[in-house]
């Protein structure tokens, strides 16, 4: 683990930090002492103990905000500026595939609804919180992307494929045009990992199909995904790196 200092003081905001790597991230960052504003999502649910605790001490914020609603994503970064004059690091986790849609049958609404939540938040969020990010210390900006951003993935993912390939060369150029005022951008790019997301969009025997094919011979865990999105945040470690997509992949990739 890292060291319960690392960032102590700071201000975090963690987008779809409801479930899964975005839960796991906020509690990462609260363990090494960050201050973390956490986007649950369309609603809140109940929230685990460790936010919960968080929250009734004062070093977590938990809001919600609906990303496909008009203005959504204006209503978290409102959020984000009553609490915080200034912002640290920025973890643009929200999305999700929606659905597995053939290419032949996707509707325009399917469509709209996919790049909305994966692609158009993304740079709404970014474009909300960049000047809070300018007024940061060491500012940084984490990204999730995908593996199916380099491989396309499987059947009826197409375009959720294609707006985390977007993520990740918006988050290039953005690194780039950001560089000069001191703000990294990276991406964590995860590959198929044991969330809610796969137990909702793909079965288990194309799950253990996938598993075989991974070198380290398990599937991937949120605990795993997690701690890239801290050494990419923390300018102590990864002060000299922008505009990089890490694969958190178990080796995926490589077969």
């Amino acid at each position: 683990m890292f060291h319960p200092a690392l960032f102590k003081g700071m201000t975090v905001v963690v987008t779809g930090g409801g479930r899964g790597i975005g839960l796991e991230v906020a509690r990462q960052f609260l363990d090494c002492g960050a201050h973390v504003f956490v986007h649950a999502g369309r609603t809140i649910g109940d929230l685990p103990d460790f936010l919960e605790t968080a929250a009734t001490e004062g070093r977590a914020h938990v809001a919600a905000a609906d990303f496909l609603a008009e203005g959504g994503v204006e209503v978290l970064a409102d959020a984000v500026r009553s609490r915080f004059d200034s912002v640290d690091i920025l973890v643009n986790n929200a999305g999700t595939m929606v659905g597995r849609f053939p290419a032949a049958e996707l509707t325009d609404e399917q469509y709209r609804t996919v790049v909305q939540l994966n692609q158009t938040s993304v740079v709404e969020m970014t474009r909300a919180l960049l000047p809070l990010l300018r007024k940061g210390t060491h500012p940084a900006i984490v990204n999730t992307v995908s593996i199916s951003a380099l491989t396309g993935g499987s059947a009826g993912s197409s375009i959720y494929s294609a707006t985390k390939a977007f993520v990740s060369t918006y988050s290039k150029a953005l690194a780039r045009e950001l560089a000069p005022e001191g703000i990294r951008v990276n991406c964590v790019s995860p590959g198929t990992i044991t969330t809610e997301f796969h137990e909702r969009y793909s079965s288990p025997e194309k799950l253990e199909a996938t598993r075989k094919t991974i070198p380290i011979g398990r599937l991937g865990t949120a605990e795993d995904c997690a701690p890239a999105y801290l050494f990419l945040a923390s300018h102590a470690l990864s002060g000299y790196i922008t505009g990089q997509v890490l694969e958190v992949n178990g080796g995926q990739l490589i077969t």
